[in-house]
């Protein structure tokens, strides 16, 4: 049905819920709500709601609700709304929010708040909701759906209407902080600091204060350098290079050098820049221009011809952020493993199959040719294996492999790039049998996004396919498939022993106790004989929201434990799900930095992360015996679970026993 039409409906809803008894309101509320729904769900139906916000609120829609006085109503609890999995709450929050914009604009003269507290209030609501701002989710977003679509419209709409420059200090912090842990797809910053770019060009936007720490954000992209510092456009900076002295030329590396390891951007001129002095001879500069300790440089010195061949093919001004990628991969000094630097050549020559190249176009366009987006993106990944995010897609599984192979197994992950792009099928092997991604029934994600790093886009879709097959091949065995299905799916390293703590048939605890001190005693380094963690593990956590309240499953990899500045054991973790700073709710809040977190890193107390753990792989041939974890803490693991997504899940044959207190 066509906008038009929804809004007439709408229309004689809300007039026959107006004219109704208050009795019956509630009976026309449905009717009002799906309407809505179905409105809101095209991005030009805000404003039509919006329009529409003075009658829909004296038709009654907030009546007996916590919307009713919106002078009372708190910025802060309009995320769990617009993230809630009920189509109710997400409908009434947006109708909420058109109302209070409707009142700014002047076009509803409200009897209880005024334009002036409205404005106020819709500038902390955008702060606080930026990643729906610009289309950035999380787990909550994937479990609402197209529910998910409303709320981002409503915020945009929003943002639109009252400015952007009200929210510039947010999102400056916002950006640093999505940026200290350092993704490979940074599309959706480079939006937000594009944002601030034109709202501070804009001659009619007075930001008065705000903002100022945005320059060294805009500078990163659009002029790093002396040369380039007023953005003159890659032909004009291509000239001025031309005119260069050696010193000139020196200084541009070092600058360009220092604004990408500082931000983890990488500029368009950056990439002009690479391939000039690589075209003119100047290629003694490449190990300035990138940054690189004498780890890199003695990498780059035995593998130049290789370096250069990659930056040929795969690095431009669209692919520039490549570089970053390219000079953490020489950091690594993975090229110096036998497979690597091979898999690298053949990358850099690689034909790909009409598929991979139809999905690389549809997400970056047709310049450069979709191979150059592919060798950015091993680049980034070979670079940034803790920087892999899954997108809006339920791959976490598939994000995780690809993450563990990069960061342990890297000729693996560049076999799996080639298999994918070269022929459209990938065959892994489940105990001895052969699974093809191509002859499989389909796998968790109905869809595959093209929100996704170059490497992901191209190969997540068969190994999304291959793990829904895989846990196909485990159907009629009892207990949870990831018991099998992990360590065929990512490789040897990872643990063959399994536990868990919750009944797959019934979803209820199961031996909750026996499960912390068998963790404790598997990773806690004070129970395990100080084992360091050898090899990331896969693990899955119960993830909760704000108000500690249950979302869903996630795959994870443990990464390390380890004590952190402030002599506090924390476990040290990748999260695919494109921002690991989250709150948990309960006061478990993960931490991204400042807790000795390495880029890409997330972490949590020990004890709060266990908390949240329900799956994890251990070597069954390492010694077994439980750790005698001291029985305060143990309480305090426990009331964390029974307090968050534990509630409900304890079995009746344990309701006699009163579940640990709250410590």
């Amino acid at each position: 049905m066509d906008l038009d039409s929804l809004a007439q409906r709408l229309d004689y809803a809300v007039r026959a819920m107006d004219e109704s008894t208050d009795l019956a309101k509630f009976g026309n509320l449905p009717l009002v709500f799906d309407l809505v729904r179905q409105i809101l769900l095209q991005p030009e139906g805000c404003a039509l709601v919006e329009a529409r916000a003075e009658s829909l609120e004296k038709a009654g829609v907030f009546a007996g609700s916590d919307w009713a006085e919106p002078a009372n109503l708190l910025p802060s609890l309009t995320t769990l709304s617009l993230q809630s999995p009920n189509p109710d709450t997400v409908i009434i929050e947006s109708l909420s929010e058109l109302r209070l914009l409707a009142v700014v604009r002047g076009h509803y003269l409200h009897p209880s708040i005024s334009a002036e507290q409205a404005h106020h209030y819709l500038t902390q609501v955008l702060a606080i909701n930026l990643g729906l701002l610009f289309g950035m989710t999380g787990e909550a977003e994937r479990e609402q759906g197209k529910l998910a679509l409303i709320s981002q419209h409503v915020v945009q709409h929003i943002a639109q209407q009252i400015g952007y420059e009200h929210v510039i200090d947010s999102l400056v912090e916002e950006i640093w902080r999505i940026l200290q842990q350092r993704p490979i797809q940074v599309g959706d910053v480079r939006k937000m600091i594009t944002q601030i770019a034109i709202c501070r060009a804009e001659p009619s936007v007075d930001l008065g204060n705000a903002g100022r720490g945005a320059d060294r954000l805009i500078s990163a992209l659009y002029g790093p350098t002396r040369a380039c510092s007023e953005d003159p456009g890659i032909v004009v900076y291509q000239q001025r290079l031309e005119t260069m002295d050696g010193q000139t030329l020196q200084n541009e590396a070092t600058g360009f050098a220092r604004s990408m390891h500082d931000t983890g951007l990488v500029s368009p001129y950056h990439a002009c820049f690479v391939r000039y002095i690589l075209e003119e001879g100047q290629d003694n500069l490449l190990s300035e221009a990138l940054g690189l300790s004498s780890t890199g440089r003695d990498c780059l010195m035995c593998y130049r011809e290789l370096v250069y061949a990659l930056i040929t093919e795969g690095i431009f001004p669209e692919t520039a952020q490549g570089l970053y990628g390219l000079a953490l991969m020489l950091e690594r000094g993975i090229l110096y493993q036998p497979p690597v630097a091979p898999a690298l050549w053949r990358q850099a020559r690689l034909n790909l199959c009409p598929e991979a190249r139809e999905r690389l176009q549809l997400a970056y366009g047709y310049q450069p040719q979709a191979g150059a987006w592919l060798i950015q993106g091993v680049l980034n990944m070979l670079g940034q294996p803790l920087g892999v995010g899954q997108g809006n897609n339920p791959t976490c599984q598939s994000a995780r492999a690809l993450s563990m192979w990069a960061y342990n197994d890297p000729d693996y992950l560049l076999q799996m790039v080639a298999w994918a792009a070269r022929d459209n099928e990938i065959i892994m092997h489940f105990e001895g049998q052969p699974v093809s991604s191509a002859h499989s029934l389909g796998g968790v994600a109905s869809e595959v996004t093209l929100d996704l790093d170059p490497v992901s886009l191209v190969v997540v879709p068969h190994l999304d396919r291959i793990y829904g097959e895989m846990g196909r091949m485990c159907i009629g065995r009892e207990g949870d498939p990831h018991r099998w299905v992990n360590p065929e799916f990512h490789g040897w390293s990872a643990g063959r022993g399994f536990a868990i703590n919750v009944d797959v048939a019934t979803g209820n605890l199961h031996d909750l106790e026996g499960f912390i001190r068998h963790f404790y005693a598997s990773y806690h380094p004070y129970y395990n004989g100080n084992q360091p963690l050898i090899h990331p593990q896969p693990a899955g956590i119960a993830v909760t929201d704000r108000a500690a309240r249950f979302i869903g499953w996630h795959a994870i990899t443990i990464l390390r434990v380890a004590l952190d500045p402030e002599g506090e054991m924390r476990a040290y973790f990748y999260n695919p799900n494109n921002d690991s700073g989250q709150s948990w709710g309960d006061d478990v809040h993960v931490s991204t930095e400042g807790c000795g977190e390495r880029f890409g890193e997330a972490s949590l107390p020990f004890e709060q992360f266990t908390s949240r753990l329900y799956i994890f792989h251990f070597d069954p041939l390492e010694r077994g015996e439980l750790a005698d974890v001291g029985e305060e803490e143990l309480q305090q693991v426990m009331a964390r679970v029974y307090r968050s997504w534990g509630e409900g899940r304890i079995p009746a044959t344990e309701l006699q026993a009163e579940p640990p207190p709250a410590q």
